[in-house]
């Protein structure tokens, strides 16, 4: 089977929204397929029903997924703890890249959530508050959308190691696809030196993983690259990818 008859069969599949059966050949017939491929695909089997969701530590999968459609929505979570550098690298993305970001606010402001729940609800108790003000924002986002493209990879931590390709997104019935999901660090390093990907300038004071301000520390030379997030809390995840 050709990619492009891989295409027509997947294309048939969503007029029956056979979202699954979508997963199991793409996952298969993707695996050792470049990046760029993969996208590919994604734009052809979804169109305008494909996203991507960025939290603007970099321009990375915005850089190669604009490459190949752009124009594509891709949505920020404004979770309202963010640096002013991860703002600021929003605001920068929407003027380099041919995209279309969609600012995505929780349903309570800062203010409306510690009224109603308490102040530094992030540090009581981090899970309800990155459900809150991430998961359940982003949750309602993709909505409109069969498909969301993630920059998720396997090398990031031991919770990401089974990640393939293209996944089914049980949690939000919908499809999920990580183009760079085989990469290394080595590789994201290269395509971002070769390409001059706009990144987060955070990331020169050694923060190489970017979240929320209050629950995100500088990372020591030789601490794993997650190790500043979340950091005594005991979590590593905030449930976007659970």
């Amino acid at each position: 089977m050709t990619l492009v008859d891989l295409e027509v069969t997947l294309r048939e599949q969503r007029g029956t929204l056979d979202l699954q059966a979508i997963v199991e050949s793409a996952a298969v017939f993707l695996e050792d397929a470049p990046a760029r491929e993969i996208i590919r695909w994604a734009a052809a089997t979804f169109g305008d029903r494909l996203c991507l969701t960025s939290s603007m530590s970099d321009a990375l999968l915005i850089d190669l997924v604009s490459r190949v459609k752009p124009g594509v929505d891709v949505l920020f979570i404004d979770t309202g703890y963010h640096f002013a550098e991860t703002i600021g690298t929003r605001d920068a993305v929407q003027q380099v890249y041919d995209v279309n970001v969609i600012n995505v606010q929780p349903s309570r402001t800062v203010g409306e959530q510690e009224r109603d729940l308490g102040p530094r609800l992030f540090g009581r108790n981090p899970d309800l508050c990155c459900y809150l003000r991430k998961v359940e924002p982003l949750n309602r986002a993709l909505e409109p959308y069969l498909a969301w493209i993630s920059g998720i990879r396997r090398d990031e931590s031991p919770t990401r190691t089974g990640t393939r390709v293209v996944e089914w997104d049980a949690k939000r019935q919908m499809v999920k696809v990580n183009p760079i999901a085989r990469w290394t660090q080595d590789d994201v390093d290269n395509y971002m030196s070769d390409n001059g990907v706009l990144i987060n300038p955070l990331h020169y004071d050694n923060y190489p993983s970017i979240g929320c301000a209050p629950c995100t520390r500088q990372v020591a030379d030789g601490e794993d690259p997650r190790s500043g997030r979340w950091s005594g809390m005991g979590k590593t995840e905030c449930g976007i990818h659970l």
